[in-house]
């Protein structure tokens, strides 16, 4: 018998009629002969509110005890689900994550999986009971609560999947897929019906928040297929799976963009080996997320490096450079927590040349300047004016036609 491992987003708990709507979709799929495990998120803007009663007490809440409080909003979903099931005449039982044994490390806010216990999911499966677990959140081995961050609830999803050998993971949001670019910004986006892990991690990662970057790691690695789908419709929606060689027949596969960026820069450092490996040492060292990174020689014996970071680390992350700064010397030291990142991604481009030059071009007819540029076999990410990222995106799009 297969066993289907289903995750629903906070949009598809908003409500008791969003519950109910879950509740029938899970009793669908179970009553075609399959084993039902579901992951489900807290009630939509109920982590943000938490998160803001948190921040009323004290403007820096420790991580533990934020943990604690967040973890409550996905027991909400939990038994509200099972009830809805129960009344449609079908088994089913809530476990929190502490109760199934999803085990993290102790890293809060930011906690990652290191082992999950199947023995109470099997045998609650086994009885023909529908098992509802919460998302976004497990233990240390001290039973100290912790929780994943944003979109953890995905990751729990593919986690638990792995666990279980699951036949498919299927993720419900309140989107129907994935597109070749956000439809909000471009009208003529369509849904892509199928994408790679590999295309799919650049998209999560270059901020397509469709699917958490962890889950889709998590996913990869295991080889285990993910059905991105709407909650509130029964339309196929993107299969996120092993590459196969008709993929490379698109140049690219689609246009993501991110406006949460923040850039630093230590202007004039004194170039050696030494000055940087300290500097991202101690960027690391104090648990701060570098995305983009590029230096530039202003001479032979020094260099200006700029990274970016998200805009909620900016604060943290700006002070640390100031800090940073001084012990290595650096003429000044500057942020800029306005910045967005434009990316164009496609298995195809690995064997095509000029793609990178139609993109600088198509961006500059459009007077939008780049202020930095990473790249991979797959993936061209521009740093631009977080007031250009809109118009940058439609020009992409158009210029591949997609």
């Amino acid at each position: 018998m297969n066993i289907i491992v289903q995750k629903y987003g906070g949009t598809s708990m908003a409500n008791a009629k969003c519950v109910k709507n879950v509740a029938n979709k899970v009793v669908r799929t179970k009553k075609k002969g399959n084993k039902v495990v579901v992951v489900v998120s807290a009630p939509a803007g109920m982590t943000d509110e938490l998160v803001k009663r948190a921040k009323e007490v004290t403007e820096k809440p420790s991580g533990r005890e934020l943990d604690m409080i967040l973890a409550t909003g996905e027991q909400i979903s939990i038994s509200l689900l099972a009830m809805a099931i129960k009344d449609l005449g079908e088994e089913a039982i809530s476990f929190t994550s502490s109760q199934v044994g999803i085990f993290t490390d102790d890293n809060h806010n930011k906690a990652k999986i290191e082992a999950i216990e199947t023995k109470k999911i099997t045998e609650a499966l086994d009885q023909n009971k529908v098992v509802i677990i919460a998302g976004f959140q497990g233990v240390t081995r001290n039973f100290e609560i912790t929780t994943l961050g944003r979109g953890g609830s995905d990751t729990s999803a593919v986690a638990i999947g792995v666990a279980l050998n699951a036949s498919e993971i299927e993720i419900y949001t309140d989107v129907d897929g994935v597109y070749t670019a956000d439809p909000r910004i471009v009208p003529n986006a369509h849904k892509i019906s199928k994408i790679s892990f590999e295309e799919m991690l650049e998209m999560a990662g270059s901020g397509a928040k469709v699917l958490h970057l962890r889950s889709v790691e998590l996913a990869a690695k295991n080889h285990l297929p993910i059905h991105l789908r709407s909650s509130f419709t029964d339309t196929i929606g993107t299969y996120v799976t092993e590459e196969d060689e008709n993929m490379e027949d698109v140049l690219v596969r689609g246009v993501a963009h991110t406006t949460n960026n923040a850039k630093i820069t230590l202007a004039n450092v004194p170039h050696t080996s030494q000055n940087i490996a300290y500097i991202f040492e101690e960027i690391a060292n104090n648990n701060i997320n570098v995305d983009v990174i590029t230096q530039n020689y202003v001479d032979k014996d020094n260099l200006t490096i700029s990274y970016t970071v998200s805009e909620d680390e900016f604060d943290s992350a700006l002070e640390l450079a100031n800090r940073i700064g001084k012990e290595v010397k650096a003429q000044a030291v500057f942020g800029n927590e306005k910045v967005a990142k434009v990316c164009i991604i496609g298995v195809g481009m690995k064997s095509a040349a000029g793609v990178a030059s139609r993109v600088f071009r198509c961006l500059a007819n459009e007077g939008v300047e780049i202020d930095m540029v990473s790249t991979s076999d797959i993936n061209i990410s521009c740093i631009i004016r977080e007031s250009d990222y809109q118009k940058a995106v439609i020009a992409i799009h158009n210029e591949f036609q997609l």
